[in-house]
């Protein structure tokens, strides 16, 4: 296994419920009240979408408000990591990626470990340049039993909300999550930042339909189904741990390009890069003038230009 590279779960197509529009020449990400299923190619025009979009989206009518899903791990953490994440606009590069706790920091001198005190705290987090971004990996079908689709988000209401219920899910099958039967439901609420418009985020509930004792009996047949076929959950666990802890950073410099176009819009005269390489430690204790004249500047034009972007959750 080469080490330094995250060997994270393989991936068929993606999960979004916006995408990414040009406006006044820039590349802004803009909200939607659905799901769209997409493939892995992107071409000039977006991304391709997937064969199950079509399915799903006749099957409801037009627009996709749920997708039956099951997991890949029992571990929560597996399915779902989130974190505080600062990428480089200009090159796509993951530069400093925390935990609120502790941080891994790309810099001169190669990759740092530092104090996380989250982006609120941060000099070089304000203003939307390091934002919570998490991704969620289900499978969808029986085709491809390790295959999985990929939900990207930065929003509040989606993390705190998936990271709850999959703790919560594990902890009353008994362990079993990735054999319960699930569906990813789109939610839908208004808040002062909204200025009353509704937005849309991500919640993973049993399937529709499906007591919740129906869902947990049919966990405990499948589980049982899986052990007696040879199927070996708690070391697919531990392997997928192993590979994620593989690498500083779980997104690459290809992925991430597109996933600052979609998620970490806010432009600015200086890269996270260059303000990075001013800075030594995560969390300065002093400034001179200069230096703090120039990150008041940076974290001014990201504030504005995460203003005119608008929540995507």
């Amino acid at each position: 296994m080469l080490k330094g590279l995250a060997i994270t779960p393989p991936v068929l197509g993606r999960i979004s419920i916006g995408k990414v529009v040009e406006k006044n020449g820039k590349r802004l990400p803009e909200k939607d009240d659905q799901f769209t299923i997409t493939s892995q190619v992107q071409l000039r025009d977006g991304w391709i979408n997937h064969p199950l979009d079509e399915a799903l989206r006749k099957a409801q009518g037009g627009k996709i408000r749920s997708i039956p899903v099951r997991l890949l791990f029992n571990a929560p953490e597996l399915n779902f990591r989130a974190e505080y994440c600062l990428f480089d606009r200009q090159s796509g590069r993951p530069l400093c990626v925390g935990n609120g706790e502790t941080c891994k920091r790309r810099g001169q001198e190669g990759i740092e470990s530092l104090p996380c005190p989250s982006p609120d705290a941060c000099p070089l987090g304000k203003g939307g340049a390091c934002k919570p971004y998490g991704r969620l990996n289900v499978v969808i079908g029986d085709e491809d039993a390790l295959g999985s689709f990929v939900f990207r988000t930065t929003g509040f209401n989606s993390i705190r909300t998936l990271a709850a219920r999959l703790q919560y899910l594990q902890a009353i099958s008994g362990n079993r999550l990735a054999c319960l039967p699930l569906e990813l439901r789109l939610r839908g609420k208004s808040t002062r930042q909204s200025h009353g418009s509704p937005i849309f985020y991500v919640d993973i509930t049993v399937r529709s339909g499906v007591a919740m004792e129906l869902a947990l009996q049919q966990a405990r047949k499948l589980d049982e189904l899986r052990q007696a076929s040879g199927f070996d959950q708690a070391a697919l666990d531990a392997t997928a741990r192993l590979g994620f802890a593989n690498g500083a950073f779980e997104d690459s410099e290809d992925e991430g390009s597109a996933i600052v176009d979609e998620f970490f819009p806010e432009p600015s005269t200086d890269t996270p890069a260059q303000a990075l390489s001013q800075s030594k430690h995560s969390v300065p204790s002093s400034t001179n003038d200069s230096t703090c004249a120039q990150l008041s500047s940076l974290l001014k034009e990201r504030t504005e230009a995460l203003g005119r972007a608008g929540p995507l959750a």
